[in-house]
């Protein structure tokens, strides 16, 4: 969807919360990136929330609600019906969900040895570097 509607865009920016799968303390999530940075030819830049500020997150706080709103008083009794309920759900101003559920298996306890993360094309920022960096291409390094 992203690369039809910004067709011309040369960098991505993510904001993350500092938890879970995405934490930035997280070596697969930053191999991820790597791997999409490569994919694409884009720069991503990473912002992470400091750790518990994640529930700020301005599309978060006007989409979860309309979310809660939508499955209220319906038994969650499936995955299929969970997505279908977050799919059909609309705020006020028009912000549409799209969701759809896989059923792709996904390995856990995968580490990532340090060769691999010296691999990474990873530039820290300046301005706390711990939560703020970006993932150039490898294909074709930007300084």
């Amino acid at each position: 969807m992203g690369s039809q509607a910004y067709s011309k865009a040369k960098q991505l920016l993510i904001m993350a919360d500092a938890g879970g799968s995405n934490a930035n303390r997280s070596r697969l999530w930053k191999v991820g990136l790597q791997r999409l940075a490569n994919l694409t030819g884009l720069q991503i830049h990473v912002s992470h929330f400091p750790r518990g500020t994640s529930k700020w997150n301005r599309i978060e706080h006007r989409l979860f609600s309309f979310i809660t709103q939508n499955w209220r008083g319906r038994p969650l009794i499936s995955y299929q019906t969970i997505v279908d309920l977050i799919a059909h759900t609309k705020t006020k101003t028009g912000l549409k969900v799209k969701a759809r559920l896989t059923r792709r298996r996904y390995p856990t306890g995968i580490k990532v040895p340090d060769p691999e993360m010296e691999q990474l094309n990873l530039k820290p920022d300046a301005f706390h570097p711990e939560w703020n960096y970006s993932l150039l291409p490898q294909c074709s390094k930007v300084v």
